[in-house]
């Protein structure tokens, strides 16, 4: 059995999340204790009671959500899982794959993502960039689109996150002109398309500014070589020096994510199971999507951790 770990991003947040974690394992208690504390705020307390508007604010949604995927990796590391084979994440969720290989300190990572929460909402002003989902059609249809409604602004391939579902971003003009196109291409394949109801236009050129931003953070930042190789989203490769692994935070805030590839990239190593760490089961219900062959388990709570500890043969101390 080969194991990837793999950690969600954005969307993946809900009130509670982390709760569970922290009062069942003294290991995700210390994990929430030092991103408090790196960051001089209850974070803890917005996971586990914050509102939801408060809790979808980038800034806040990107060290939750980080907080409670390294929770969730500690409690597996306390109850006896060993280290995987690979790691990936989508978007942020490179942040907690990162801090898993060893690569990265959780109280930088949580520090660098809410400042990359914060320089993402700050790049574009509210309302002059918009996310869509497009369903069912295949990309290169989905680029022709994106170029067509472009005229002049930007319309771009944003998440690849699997074969028959890929979110667009850019100028909202634009997101709206492409949404228009795609809904009339139905006999092509695209069978569903939805506006997202997020507070920027992710992984496009419009977040350079928050691309430049970050990039003079990361410098700064200390990073290790990885002990688990990681396989990125600006690439879809494989990752093991601290330097390709600086470099491609910098580039995956403009750069779309290339889970897809990623993922069929794991599969050819010969990854044959894939654990998602930390909340919810997006990526889960993408690879459904993605191949239906390998075995996918999630950890995001005692019940989770339990059952999926069962399923991999891991003897409870």
């Amino acid at each position: 059995m080969a194991i990837a770990y793999i950690f969600p991003g954005q969307g993946s947040q809900h009130s509670g999340m982390g709760k569970n974690l922290m009062d069942n394992f003294p290991a995700a208690q210390r994990v929430f204790e030092e991103v408090d504390e790196a960051l001089s705020f209850p974070l803890s307390r917005l996971c586990f009671e914050g509102l939801p508007e408060t809790l979808q604010l980038t800034e806040n949604t990107q060290p939750a959500i980080l907080s409670v995927s390294v929770a969730a990796l500690r409690a597996m590391e306390a109850e006896g899982f060993s280290r995987p084979d690979y790691v990936a994440g989508h978007s942020l969720g490179e942040y907690s794959a990162l801090v898993a290989a060893g690569s990265l300190s959780l109280a930088d990572a949580a520090r660098t993502v809410r400042a990359r929460g914060r320089y993402m909402q700050e790049a574009v002003p509210p309302g002059q960039g918009a996310m869509a989902a497009v369903i069912g059609a295949e990309l290169a249809e989905i680029e022709k689109v994106c170029k067509e409604a472009s005229r002049g602004q930007i319309c771009t391939p944003a998440n690849i996150n699997s074969s028959n579902q890929v979110v667009i971003a850019g100028n909202t003009e634009a997101i709206d002109r492409a949404i228009e196109l795609l809904k009339n291409m139905r006999e092509k394949g695209a069978q569903r398309v939805v506006k997202l109801n997020v507070s920027a236009p992710f992984h496009c050129a419009l977040m350079m500014p928050a691309q430049e931003r970050l990039a003079a953070d990361l410098e700064a930042l200390s990073l290790d070589d990885l002990l688990t190789p990681l396989i990125s989203n600006a690439d879809a490769a494989e990752v093991r020096k601290a330097a390709d692994a600086r470099a491609s935070l910098v580039r995956q805030v403009t750069s779309p994510v290339r889970w897809l590839e990623s993922v069929e990239l794991l599969i050819r190593k010969g990854i044959d199971t894939f654990v998602e760490v930390g909340p919810g089961k997006i990526l889960s219900g993408l690879m459904r999507h993605i191949n239906r062959e390998v075995k996918s388990l999630n950890v995001e709570h005692t019940a989770s951790l339990k059952s999926t500890s069962a399923i991999l043969g891991i003897s409870q101390g």
